[in-house]
Parts: C-alpha cells; structure tokens; sequence
C-alpha cells in the first residue's frame, strides 16, 4: 500500500512538472524572440492563411518555437488577417504580430525604403532622397542648406555645432546622414522627418565614440572630417582602415598635409581616385594639397566599422601607403606601407614594373 502511494505520488509530481513544463514551453515559444530593437520585414503574401503566415514570420527569425506557434494558432481564432508588407520587431510576442496583421496600423506597414550608402556624397545621398519624395535632388540640398533649419539641428544634436554654417562648407550635412536602409512607414514622408531618422541614427553610432573624441581634442565635425577620409581612401576593405587612419594620424601629428587625392576630388566635385598636379591646386579648403590639417568638413557619409577604426587607429610610425593588385589575387588590392617618400617611389616603381599599378 505504501508503495502504491510512492508511485502515486511520482506519477502526480510527473505530470505537475509535465504541465509547467509545457506552460513554459509555450509562453516561452509564443513571447519576443529578443528583448532588444531589431526590425524586420515580412512580406505577408496575398491569399496566405494563418499557418503559412507563421511559416514567413518563422522566416524572417520571429518566431522561438513553430510548435508552440502552432498551438498559439489553434488557441486563437483570426477571422481577418490581412497580407502586406510589416515592419515587425524581434522584441514583439507573437500575439502582438497577429494582432498588428489582423488590424494593421499603418506605423507597421513599409511604404518604402530608403538606403543611404556608406561613402557616398550628398549628391548621392540627396538622390535617394528625392526619389523618393517625388522632387529633384537640387531641392532637396536647397532644403539642407536652410539657416533655420541648420540652427534648430544644432540645438538637437550634441555632434551638430556652427561649423555647418561655415560659407565655405560646400554641404552642410555632408557626413552627418547615417548610412544605413531606413524603412518608411508614412504614406506621405517629408524631408525633415526622413532626415530626422538618419541624424538620430548617427546620434546613436556616434554617441559611444564621444569620450574619444574629446581625448582626441577634436569636435565631432573634425571627427567626421577625419573618419570621412579615411572612409574614401580604404575603399571596401575594412580591414586596412585601422592602419590607413594610423597614417593620416601620423601627418596631422608631424605637420604634415594629408594630401589626400580623395579631398582634391571633392573638391573638384568629381569621383575617382587619381589626380592630376594642377587639379591639387585648385583653392578649396576642402583640397590638403594645398591646406594643411584636416579638410573644413566631412566628404562622405561614414559607417560605424569607419568610426571604429578612426577611434581606435592603429599606431605605427608609417607615412605613405598606395593600393596595388595583390599579386596572390590580381582581383583583389593589397595597401603597401612605407615609412619615407623614397620608399614609397620605390614601392610604386616595383607595383608598376610588376603590372599590378592600381590606374
């Protein structure tokens, strides 16, 4: 008899653990795959039913257990789901995704996308913009160079000051839009809103950096100058950019000019790399052939791996570096480092006689 009540009693704790278990298997399934931001798309296909709009959200990572988000469907009944395409977040349970697709709210439904490109300029930048907005990109930097506006930036931003309002900055904003894909919820977006989204994005990259900065003794416009340059001249191997912000480091440390093709370029409003010697002498305190420090402001649009590297430079006594053809992988480029002006002909005489000049 004792024993038929040990068992009894084994068998009662089984299945009352058996039964937490599950209730925590499938509040754990159906709750926020992450507890931080991170936005997703999902395109709900027309003609989807519950399941197979599980199946997309299962997908695109929302989903912790298809199980549990299976019984989450048996336990729920949706009359009306409706097909779009969401911006969901990986911080959303799977109850509130189902309720955001039975009754859409237009904050969740993608309307379109903007992509601003890490080492593009304002023109370019501009560009998305516009296309977006229906208008031409020369309103659009019309709109950025507004004094009004510029001055209520600079009471918002802690990175933007006046020397946006320098006359001889070309673009005022140049440097400070974030590059990044930003979804578009409005069905009628406007620039300063659009633009607000790629401020508040730098806030947040450039934010981390904002002690070093101050160690560097620079403002984050000089930052921006300085890790925009860097940006242009590594091209789009990131690896290299510790060590190419290290030389220009090192020019600005001993007097030096930069003389940066890249500057001569911008200034010229042209892309490319090369240079001709008369084109390094127009009079643009954007050219560091002829002006020494760091360029009046940034030239580029920058991403956090260009601020990591600027921030954390790495520190060696070089002086020059080139782009050559990698003689192990002719289609990929090698940067050669060189600590005097001698060794750097040198090293390019060899890069040409080899066939591995970089035109």
């Amino acid at each position: 008899m004792k024993n038929k009540k040990t068992i009894l009693i084994i068998i009662g704790a089984v299945i009352v653990i058996g039964i937490i278990g599950s209730i925590f298997f499938y509040n754990h399934g159906i709750s926020a795959v992450l507890s931080k931001d991170e936005e997703v798309i999902v395109k709900i296909e027309a003609g989807s039913n519950a399941s197979q709009m599980l199946e997309a959200l299962d997908q695109a990572g929302l989903v912790n257990s298809k199980l549990a988000g299976k019984l989450f469907l048996k336990f729920n009944h949706y009359d009306h789901l409706e097909a779009n395409t969401y911006i969901f977040n990986k911080n959303m349970s799977l109850s509130k995704i189902f309720s955001i697709i039975e009754d859409p709210d237009i904050e969740y439904i993608l309307q379109s996308k903007l992509t601003i490109k890490e080492g593009n300029t304002i023109p370019e930048v501009a560009q998305a913009f516009a296309d977006i907005l229906k208008t031409s990109k020369e309103d659009v930097i019309k709109q950025w160079r507004q004094e009004d506006y510029l001055k209520s930036l600079i009471k918002e931003y802690w990175f933007i000051d006046k020397s946006i309002l320098n006359k001889d900055i070309m673009f005022p904003l140049e440097g400070y839009l974030y590059p990044e894909t930003y979804f578009i919820t409005s069905e009628e977006p406007n620039l300063k809103d659009m633009t607000k989204l790629a401020l508040d994005m730098m806030d947040k990259k450039l934010t981390p950096f904002k002690e070093t900065i101050k160690k560097m003794n620079w403002t984050p416009h000089q930052f921006l100058a300085f890790a925009s340059v860097v940006e242009r001249e590594s091209g789009t191997d990131e690896t290299d950019r510790p060590m190419i912000a290290g030389v220009f480091m090192n020019r600005i440390n001993t007097g030096m000019k930069l003389q940066s093709d890249i500057t001569v370029n911008y200034a010229w409003q042209r892309t490319g790399v090369t240079v001709s010697t008369a084109q390094t002498q127009i009079d643009s305190q954007y050219n560091t052939y002829r002006y020494a420090g760091l360029p009046i402001g940034p030239i580029s649009t920058v991403p956090e791996s260009t601020l990591k590297a600027c921030a954390n430079y790495t520190h060696h006594d070089y002086l020059y570096f080139f782009a050559m053809k990698d003689p192990n992988n002719p289609k990929k480029a090698k940067v050669v480092y060189t600590k005097n002006y001698d060794d750097h002909l040198k090293e390019v005489k060899k890069a040409k006689d080899a066939g591995l000049w970089l035109e």
